[in-house]
């Protein structure tokens, strides 16, 4: 019970950062700059990058070698898994991503904008299992380091997430939703990562020696994410350096996070 607390706190914080982030629709009329909007994004895959091998891949190849098994094949199991899943999800759930013209995935009757809600959520998902498999492994071997780790991914998850949410709810707005409306679907769209963190809890929980492939799992899908959809969208248009920038400051702020706080 103790474990579902922590994740629910970390991934409840997760999803108020992207509450906050959609919150920016009250305050601007338009869009965010282009310029402003690849750096959010270059942030974000930076964050998400960083967290992918301190806080996921490296404990899950240390969890391995500690019962005795070679680290990289829970490693790169797990990883191709988690590419696979979101892989499965982008092909199965109509989605439409900010800026493009065509939804991806099957023919749908539902409209823009619960397709474009539909986008973020789908990215949501690996971020809230990766924070919950934190705390869980934290509580499997109840360490204090482990779980300041753990509670540094969160904070990682949480800044980025704030950008996010404004992805989010600005183009809503524009699709001609009242502002209310565009704030609520952009704040909803990260409620996912409290369900799937605590859904990752349970059943890490219930198959511990699985805890390796588990958190590789989170991290492909998270890597996934990243390659397919945030550092192309940080590179668009003609000065793609401010997203190469925004990558590296993502980067470097999760690597500071997790090795003094873990």
């Amino acid at each position: 019970m103790q474990t579902l607390l922590w994740a629910a706190g970390g991934t409840g914080f997760t999803f108020c950062m992207t509450a906050l982030g959609a919150a920016v629709v009250f305050f601007f009329k338009d869009r965010i700059s282009g310029n402003i909007q690849r750096i959010f994004l270059g942030f974000a895959a930076g964050v998400m990058i960083a967290a992918s091998v301190w806080s996921l891949l490296i404990p899950a190849i240390e969890e391995a070698k500690a019962a005795g098994q070679p680290g990289w094949i829970p490693a790169a199991g797990g990883f191709l898994l988690g590419i696979g899943f979101l892989m499965l999800l982008d092909y199965a759930l109509p989605h439409l991503h900010p800026d493009a013209v065509e939804p991806e995935g099957p023919a749908s009757p539902w409209k823009r904008t619960t397709l474009l809600v539909l986008a973020v959520t789908l990215h949501n998902i690996p971020e809230g299992i990766a924070v919950g498999l934190s705390f869980a492994l934290a509580a499997q071997h109840n360490d204090a380091a482990m779980y300041t780790a753990a509670l540094a991914l969160a904070i990682g998850i949480g800044i980025q997430n704030f950008p996010e949410g404004a992805a989010i709810s600005l183009p809503l707005r524009q699709e001609g939703l009242s502002r209310g409306r565009a704030f609520l679907y952009g704040a909803l769209s990260g409620i996912v990562e409290p369900v799937f963190g605590i859904l990752a809890v349970l059943v890490a929980g219930g198959i511990q020696p699985f805890m390796p492939w588990f958190l590789s799992f989170a991290a492909g899908a998270m890597m996934y994410v990243v390659v397919e959809e945030l550092i192309p969208e940080a590179h668009l248009g003609e000065h793609s350096n401010i997203g190469t920038l925004g990558v590296m400051g993502g980067f470097v702020v999760m690597m500071i996070l997790d090795v003094a706080l873990g």
